[in-house]
């Protein structure tokens, strides 16, 4: 059974940048697409990006768009998530999720493989 984890949050200022990890113990999800949620304690699992298996199309939240990048190395059974100017409203505990499928849903139903996330806090 593959497992994710996750690294690189913390606590940064408005307007900083952080750049989260997600490792993967096998190549098993290395064809299927993968993305990055968040939640807030009290709120639903919201969706943050997400790429295909060949990392050629990836998706991104009206919020976030044109602030984070999702990248992935299949050689390296990484993914990553590079966040910049980041504001008080990221701040959440980010996931790392994947599955094996068709498609590159934003619907985090659909992925059936989770990391132990990794809490982003932005505040000054």
């Amino acid at each position: 059974q593959v497992h994710l984890v996750e690294s690189g949050g913390g606590l940064v200022h408005p307007g900083g940048s952080l750049r989260l990890s997600c490792a993967a113990s096998a190549p098993t999800l290395r064809s299927s697409a993968m993305g990055w949620f968040r939640q807030v304690s009290g709120k639903e699992r919201e969706f943050v990006a997400v790429i295909s298996g060949t990392g050629a199309y990836a998706f991104y939240a009206d919020s976030v768009k044109g602030r984070f990048t999702i990248s992935r190395d299949n050689a390296e059974y990484t993914l990553s998530l590079q966040m910049n100017n980041l504001k008080p409203e990221d701040t959440a505990l980010y996931y790392c999720a994947g599955r094996n499928g068709v498609g590159i849903p934003r619907d985090p139903n659909e992925y059936h493989v989770w990391g132990q996330g990794t809490q982003v806090t932005v505040s000054s």
